[in-house]
């Protein structure tokens, strides 16, 4: 027990024997520097600068772009990066399924996929005929042309809106309609024999939303109108307008011809799609 206590005196006091570093000239011997150490100051000293040396070296690594340079960390920037990538790739396939969605549609009208639709139209005018009788109303011959007037302007109005302008629609060509309008035989529109690069105007305003080249219909072109009106013009020699553009009524959009293998001479294909089922055009448009 004694010779324990004698071993930890003598290490103690190695631990607290001074010792003086002298920094001196070489030449002359000259005392530059002095200072007095111990093992433990030393050994203080050594540790605290190792910690300090640490800590440094973690704040240098943590928050300096010097971390790249180590194996295991990634680039803020790329992270950056592809995380802004990501969501953009996101938008982009929710966006292409939205787009796929639309031209599902816009392969319907032009293959003509659909179930029958009827489509009701002056429902009001019916109603208002059940109530009162128009020939128990005493007219005279104004009245009769002012009468005659408004129902050939009502044949051209496709919806009734209180809230907006009623739509009007116009011939795109004038002429003989060759084919009418069937839905058993899946015919959904009118074909009306025109001569070879007849002006086809819009119906309405619009935009085009489709404007190719087809082998079974020669040129085809796709308005897309307001209250989800959509008109398709088939069977063109050539058209003037392309996908985007936005078109007047009346506004030239293609030159009628015999395009396409399905083509028996020339004329145009006329169709008209309400929020996705078609209508007869004859209900609201006059070809003649």
């Amino acid at each position: 027990m004694a010779e324990k206590k004698k071993k930890s005196r003598e290490f103690t006091k190695k631990l607290l024997h001074k010792y003086r570093l002298v920094i001196l000239n070489e030449d002359t011997f000259e005392e530059r520097f002095a200072i007095k150490l111990t093992r433990l100051n030393v050994f203080v000293l050594t540790s605290i600068s190792a910690i300090v040396l640490v800590f440094l070296t973690t704040l240098l690594i943590a928050f300096t772009p010097l971390r790249e340079y180590i194996p295991g960390y990634s680039s803020a920037r790329l992270k950056k990066k592809a995380t802004e990538l990501n969501y953009k790739t996101d938008s982009l396939l929710q966006e292409l399924e939205v787009n796929k969605q639309y031209y599902a549609s816009v392969k319907k009208v032009l293959t003509g996929d659909v179930s029958a639709f009827s489509f009701n139209r002056d429902s009001i005018l019916e109603a208002s005929k059940i109530d009162v009788d128009i020939n128990e109303v005493p007219t005279n011959r104004e009245d009769s042309l002012l009468r005659d007037k408004v129902e050939k302007e009502d044949k051209y109005n496709l919806f009734d809106d209180s809230d907006q302008t009623n739509f009007v629609l116009f011939p795109p060509v004038n002429g003989t309609i060759s084919q009418e309008y069937n839905i058993k035989e899946k015919h959904f529109a009118v074909d009306i024999v025109v001569a070879n690069n007849t002006p086809i105007k819009a119906t309405a305003d619009g935009t085009v939303i489709f404007a190719e080249w087809t082998v079974e219909t020669g040129y085809v072109i796709i308005l897309e109108h307001n209250q989800e009106l959509i008109s398709v013009y088939k069977h063109n020699s050539s058209i003037t307008k392309s996908q985007g553009e936005l078109v007047k009524a009346g506004e030239v959009i293609a030159m009628s011809g015999n395009g396409g293998e399905l083509s028996t001479g020339p004329h145009l294909h006329f169709e008209l799609w309400s929020k996705g089922y078609p209508v007869n055009p004859t209900n609201f448009i006059d070809f003649q």
